[in-house]
Formats: C-alpha cells, structure tokens, sequence
C-alpha cells in the first residue's frame, strides 16, 4: 500500500523516546535524507537538484532537535514548530499553530502536513496532522517497543489508531525499522529515513537511504 510520508513516535523495545520520519514517493524519488547538527534534512540526491523547481515541497528538514524535544515532520513546518517549542511555548500549541498557519500543501494531491514530537524523558509524545478536512493534534502514550504513526495518504488518523511493533535499539536500527521492518515493510516506494532515539542526555540522529 502507499501511503506516502510517515512521520512515528515511540520507544524502542529497551524503552527509549523515538522519533522518525520517512519519505515514500512515486513521483520525487530521487531525495535522501542527510545529517546535520541537532537536525536532519531531506535534499535532492546529487544531480536531481532541479526537482526543487519542480516542487517546493520536497526538500526542507524533516527532524530537529529542540531543547528536550525532538521534532519531526513532511515539510517546512518543522521550523515553525521548532522555533515555537524554543521560545517555550507548549508542544500542542506549537503544533496546532504552525500546522494551522501553513494548512496542507497546495499541491496536486492536497497533501497533508503531519508532524510529530517527543521528550527526551517522559510518558507521552505528540501527532498531528492537517488535512483539507481536518486539524488533528494528539497527546499519545509511549510504549516500548510501539511506534504510533501517521502518513500523508490512507492512514491519516493521527489518535493512536495506527500503531506497530517496532524493533531496533538506537537511531540507524530505527531509521531501518520504518523503512523494512514489520508493518512498514509492507508500505510502497520507501525512498530514505531519519530518526532520533533518546540516549542518555541526548538525542542521537540517524538517516538512511534506500
């Protein structure tokens, strides 16, 4: 099935925050995502840099490291959100708020934007999503070794509705997961990933390209 960007939050099976982000695409296949300081991004591959003038869409960061929290989203709301979560204010509303703002994408698709974030400790992370038809945002309890996610197409409910086991102790086992393992795997044209994992007073980052 296709069902184009998922963005996951979770623990691992050894109970640490997750975050990641992957990118499934029919049409912009050519994109990978690479590491940066406290960030991933998602760029062209070599060559395929004229694609931006294609669609602004593709490219943007997809994953930041802010403070406690690590963000993760489809689009250029990862900033917005970012920036809100640094000047304190709290994760529902930096959601809410950036996703409200920029509303889904004006492209062929009316894709949505989604997004996600979790603590470096705690219970709980966050959803969202905003569609044509709809502005969800959603607190969800983290369990081991379950990732909660939401995709830009079909499994579009982000309430905890979609839910997977998830296997892999750090970032690159994570970043693999969403790509091949278990429920993912049966979701079409992964093209590459990025994830964050809790690890000690940090996060630690990873990307990977199909």
């Amino acid at each position: 099935m296709y069902v184009g960007r998922i963005v996951a939050i979770g623990r691992t099976p050894g109970g640490a925050n997750l975050a990641a982000y992957r990118v499934s695409s029919r049409s912009f296949p050519n994109r990978e995502a690479v590491q940066g300081e406290g960030r991933c991004a998602v760029v062209p591959r070599a060559g395929h840099e004229a694609d931006v003038s294609k669609n602004p869409y593709i490219a943007y960061n997809c994953l930041r490291i802010v403070g406690d929290w690590a963000v993760v989203s489809n689009g250029s709301h990862t900033e917005p959100i970012s920036e809100k979560v640094a000047a304190g204010m709290p994760i529902r509303d930096a959601l809410a708020l950036s996703l409200l703002a920029l509303d889904y994408e004006k492209d062929d698709y009316n894709t949505p934007r989604i997004a996600g974030a979790v603590p470096l400790t705690g219970d709980a992370g966050w959803l969202a999503i905003v569609r044509r038809d709809a502005l969800v945002v959603t607190e969800l309890a983290l369990e081991a070794g379950r990732a909660a996610y939401v995709a830009t197409y079909e499994l579009d409910d982000p309430r905890g509705n979609q839910s997977a086991v998830l296997e892999g102790a750090d970032a690159a086992a994570v970043a693999r997961f969403v790509v091949d393992g278990g429920e993912f795997a049966k979701l079409t044209h992964a093209v590459t990933s990025a994830a964050a994992v809790a690890n000690g007073g940090s996060f630690e980052l990873a990307t990977l390209c199909v």
